[in-house]
């Protein structure tokens, strides 16, 4: 017997265990979308799946920089319903405290990159036919770091710049789908808490706060590029 797809849209939201990559799939949950979501600590997946109570979040854990896990993200969105947005969450920080880049450990650069830089690729390239078919979009999760010279965020700085770069070009080779950086800003997250290892983050944004900003970038879909959370306020009604 041959079952019925679901129609609701379908999206791949990586990192989504926590942080904005669970406020992202919480809100997107509340819209109608079917979220396939991944994180590296399946605990915690397990414990946002019961707290979602959704039969819409399908939850995979497992690493993004893993070719199987890719596999499996891409075939259960397939398999879901019409994959119409991938959302490159999932990020590597580094070591922490981080260190100069003269002192950066060449092995901690490349798993930074790895998860930066080559997942979010590999990803795409296997998504993009799907994406091409249901005209939908991706989504880039990149950062201030990738533009200014902090000292310190060599590893991750330079990761997230290659990405802004990788999205730029894929823009411009892939105009049937809008590919798009978006940088949050700052956010009260465990992994901004780990690049400032004992100091008060509370001042910072909390992530639910800056996820009306991508999803006007979704409602809106201005033309493919770099887009900065403060520059996509909400007006509020």
């Amino acid at each position: 017997m041959t079952q019925t797809q679901n129609t609701r849209p379908v999206a791949i939201v990586t990192g989504a265990a926590r942080g904005f990559g669970q406020a992202l799939t919480a809100a997107l949950l509340d819209r109608g979308w079917t979220v396939v979501g991944d994180g590296r600590r399946g605990n915690e997946l397990e414990v946002l799946a019961h707290q979602l109570n959704s039969p819409q979040f399908i939850p995979l854990p497992g690493d993004v920089t893993d070719a199987a896990h890719r596999a499996g993200l891409l075939a259960a969105a397939v398999d879901a319903g019409p994959l119409t947005l991938l959302v490159n969450n999932a990020s590597r920080l580094g070591p922490s405290p981080q260190p100069a880049l003269a002192d950066y450990p060449p092995a901690e650069l490349r798993a930074v990159y790895n998860t930066n830089v080559f997942a979010p690729l590999d990803l795409i390239q296997a998504a993009l036919p799907a994406l091409v078919a249901n005209r939908g979009a991706i989504v880039n999760l990149t950062s201030d770091a990738a533009v200014e010279p902090y000292p310190g965020w060599g590893g991750y700085g330079s990761s997230k710049a290659a990405l802004d770069q990788l999205t730029a070009i894929l823009a411009a080779e892939t105009p049937g789908v809008p590919v798009y950086a978006f940088d949050p800003g700052d956010m009260r997250t465990e992994m901004h808490q780990a690049a400032f290892p004992g100091e008060d983050i509370s001042d910072r944004a909390e992530p639910a706060s800056v996820v009306p900003a991508l999803l006007r970038l979704l409602d809106t879909r201005p033309p493919a590029g770099r887009y900065r959370a403060a520059d996509l306020k909400v007006a509020r009604s």
